[in-house]
């Protein structure tokens, strides 16, 4: 099985710059999206053998998930069943008869750290939660923006991003607390080094000389680790400020 997942940063406009084509040619038995900021009936496209499947945020314009899905799921499910965190859209769930496949859209901290207490305090206990209640059925593939680089060598410039949204302290305890639970961080099991990154600031020239975050990651559940094939980063894909990872199940 081949999964693809790509924060898309609006829906709406990656199909301009080239989404559809991607998705013809990406190979990919389900493609996770994160940040659609659409509804299914505002986007206006189809293709022969692929179902999408919305998890929409009730603000328009904001945030929101989805699956394009070629291997039909057995069923398909929004949110974490908490209403408290919810109406954001920020989760949705596949479920396959060998594991489920959740994409997700992790709350960002926001540029004051606004967003800091609830993401660490609220949002990471619950999302490690549910996928610990999938994983007692079955093992669990969880992708998306995670917003945040776990180590040093996640992200270009740590020295003076320590502190800042995507790079704090509690954020990357909370991506700890994922590994001490069983979860891998796919990537790493097959690039131990850096300079390796999926998203990159908008400013003139940033993207060209790699200053970069990686923001996006595939984790599964121990039981998944001797199917891994392979893991990787499409940082030639364009078309959103984050490129595509994928993931490979023999």
């Amino acid at each position: 099985m081949k999964f693809v997942s790509w924060n898309v940063n609006g829906l709406r406009a990656c199909l301009e710059k080239g989404f559809a084509d991607f998705v013809v040619q990406s190979g990919a038995d389900a493609i996770c999206l994160q940040e659609v900021r659409a509804h299914g009936p505002q986007v206006e496209a189809c293709w022969p053998g692929w179902t999408m499947h919305w998890n929409p945020a009730l603000k328009a314009g904001y945030s929101g998930t989805a699956i394009l899905t070629r291997r039909p799921p057995l069923h398909v499910f929004p949110g974490l069943g908490l209403a408290d965190h919810d109406g954001e859209g920020r989760v949705l769930t596949a479920e396959y008869e060998d594991l489920f496949l959740v994409t997700v859209y992790t709350p960002n901290a926001q540029r004051e750290l606004t967003r800091l207490g609830y993401r660490s305090e609220a949002w990471d206990p619950e999302f490690l939660r549910f996928v610990r209640r999938l994983e007692k059925s079955k093992p669990v593939v969880f992708c998306g923006d995670l917003n945040v680089s776990h180590r040093e060598i996640d992200l270009a410039n740590p020295g003076p991003n320590r502190g800042n949204a995507g790079f704090t302290d509690e954020e990357r305890a909370g991506f700890d607390r994922l590994l001490a639970a069983g979860f891998v961080d796919t990537f790493r099991e097959f690039e131990p080094g850096g300079g390796h990154y999926t998203w990159w600031s908008n400013r003139k020239g940033v993207r060209e000389k790699n200053i970069g975050w990686r923001l996006d990651y595939f984790l599964v559940s121990e039981a998944l680790r001797p199917r891994l094939k392979s893991a990787g980063i499409l940082t030639h894909v364009m078309g959103s400020d984050h490129c595509p990872v994928t993931l490979e199940l023999s």
